[in-house]
């Protein structure tokens, strides 16, 4: 009875996981540049000291990103930018470590930096600046022109270029603040990925998310009948236990 039960709550708990992971996908359909977490379910033998060789649990992974390119929409901004092929954007993250995005909205603080959702974008020797109140122009290798306030087209500059890599496949890995990062150094640090001078980006344009809403919704569907199946097992179970503690119980 105890299998039955260890069994039918095992896989019970970590649909629920399964679920949190599908319904993030869904929740992020519209989000620019986002990539799609899979999900997996495996059994796993218990381990430990008093293990019973006919016990085993499931456990829920994240075995990695579905890094297939989303659709791409014309938005006519100057500052909206999609990579092209396997290209990716590199940004500062909160701890200063560089990782890679391929959300392409990009934006200019009050001070001149060149951010992607708050986050400084990377460029050939740090975070780009460019001059207030410029209006600016990307190019498809990443280069940042800008023509300052007041001047004609022939006053056009660069004034930096956005650092594009190109990452082997399964290089990266996601964070959990949704970036993705190269693997880390031998002193344990997060890795740098050398910039790409063929990557390519197409300005006036974004990437939205690879995720499918039918399929996400499928798959939501899916996992929550198998957890209903698996409260069934235990309802059961329960039942079936009352029902021989009522026979034990008779007084011949």
């Amino acid at each position: 009875m105890d299998r039955m039960l260890y069994t039918a709550m095992s896989g019970a708990k970590h649909s629920m996981d399964q679920q949190s992971v599908v319904s993030n996908n869904l929740a992020n359909v519209t989000t620019t540049g986002f990539r799609a977490q899979f999900d997996a379910v495996r059994s796993v033998p218990i381990q430990g000291e008093a293990r019973l060789d006919s016990r085993t649990h499931a456990v829920t992974t994240t075995p990695g990103s579905d890094f297939s390119q989303g659709p791409l929409e014309q938005t006519g901004r100057a500052l909206d930018v999609a990579m092209q092929g396997d290209a990716w954007l590199a940004v500062q993250a909160e701890d200063g470590s560089e990782t890679y995005t391929r959300r392409g909205d990009l934006q200019i603080d009050a001070d001149g930096i060149v951010l992607n959702l708050g986050r400084p974008v990377v460029g050939d020797g740090g975070p780009i600046n460019v001059p207030q109140g410029a209006e600016i122009f990307v190019g498809a290798d990443g280069t940042l022109s800008a023509i300052p306030e007041g001047e004609g087209p022939e006053a056009l500059v660069d004034v930096g270029r956005l650092k594009l890599v190109t990452p082997q496949e399964g290089e990266l890995t996601r964070g959990e603040d949704g970036l993705f990062r190269a693997p880390e150094n031998e002193e344990g640090e997060p890795g740098v990925l050398a910039a790409d001078d063929n990557a390519r980006l197409v300005s006036g344009f974004l990437e939205g998310s690879n995720v499918s809403a039918v399929d996400a919704m499928v798959s939501m569907i899916d996992v929550a009948r198998r957890y209903d199946l698996q409260m069934k097992v235990i309802s059961t179970a329960d039942e079936n236990a009352q029902r021989a503690n009522g026979i034990l119980s008779i007084q011949g």
